[in-house]
This record gives C-alpha cells, sequence and structure tokens, in this order.
C-alpha cells in the first residue's frame, strides 16, 4: 500500500529540508510523534544512520535513512518495528515551487503481516490523517518564523 501527501510552505527548501531533519527540533513540528532520536551515537541525520522514532500512538519504529540528498529528498525504510508492519518505507522531497517557496511531499509504503492485511485500509486512511496534520503543523511552524528554522 502506498501513499502520498504534499503541502507548499513559504520558505526556502534549504531550510526546511534542514529544519525537518533536525532532531532537536523535530518533537516541536512533528505532532505525530512523541520520541525521536538518532541511534548508535549519531548526531545528524544521514545516509546509513539509524533512528528510533514512537507515534503517539505508543508504537515504535527504528528506521534507517537509505537516501540523504541535501536539500532535494530523504527516504529510510524500517529495520525494526512493529509486528503490524512487514515492511515499512517512506521518503520525503523538497521542491522549489517558486521563489523562498517549497512543496513538501511526503511518500509511505507498507505491507502488513498476515493476519494484519485486513488492517490495510484503515491503517492507511489513519496514517494519511496523520501525514496531513504533519504537514500542516510543519507548515504552521515554518510560517511562524519558527527559531532554528530561518
Amino acid at each position: 500500500m502506498r501513499f502520498t501527501e504534499s503541502i507548499r510552505i513559504t520558505c526556502p527548501r534549504e531550510r526546511v529540508f534542514a529544519y525537518t531533519q533536525d532532531y532537536g527540533q523535530r518533537l516541536v513540528w512533528d505532532t505525530f510523534l512523541r520520541e525521536a532520536v538518532l541511534m548508535d551515537g549519531a548526531t545528524e541525520a544521514g545516509p546509513g544512520v539509524k533512528a528510533w522514532c514512537v507515534s503517539w500512538h505508543g508504537l515504535g519504529m527504528e528506521t534507517q535513512y537509505v537516501s540523504f540528498q541535501p536539500p532535494a529528498v530523504t527516504a529510510v525504510k524500517m529495520t525494526r518495528g512493529p509486528r503490524l508492519f512487514e515492511s515499512f518505507a517512506g521518503s520525503w522531497r523538497f521542491d522549489e515551487d517558486g521563489p523562498g517557496v517549497t512543496r513538501v511531499t511526503f511518500t509511505y509504503a507498507f505491507e502488513l503481516r498476515r493476519p494484519f492485511g485486513w488492517l490495510t485500509p484503515l491503517l492507511k486512511w489513519t496514517l494519511t490523517r496523520e501525514v496531513r496534520g504533519r504537514l500542516k503543523d510543519l507548515k504552521r511552524r515554518l510560517d511562524a518564523g519558527v527559531p532554528g528554522a530561518a
């Protein structure tokens, strides 16, 4: 199952990319998460770096960066997560959409383990709603001129 959501933010893509990848700021804007940390002593996101994130629902997932191309794209894959998921991956794209405007696009793909497949439509609906909220919150923070994002 795959889905994509995007939003336009009036902020240069370099700033948007840097802000979203700063784990010191992650919980300031990312309302989906209650915990977000880089692992194994990493201090910055980058290729091969692992992160541990816990949703506000309490589900934790370890991911590893498989692509990191500032300021254009970042992508992760699940390396450990809830037994519900067979696989999970996501990419975030940052495209110029005019002078000082960035189109941020989140794309996620997942497959559920047996016997959880029947939950796919409900989980897609829930995750899509959460992603829309995250993007709106990111836009709200950046539009407000958040310190550290400028």
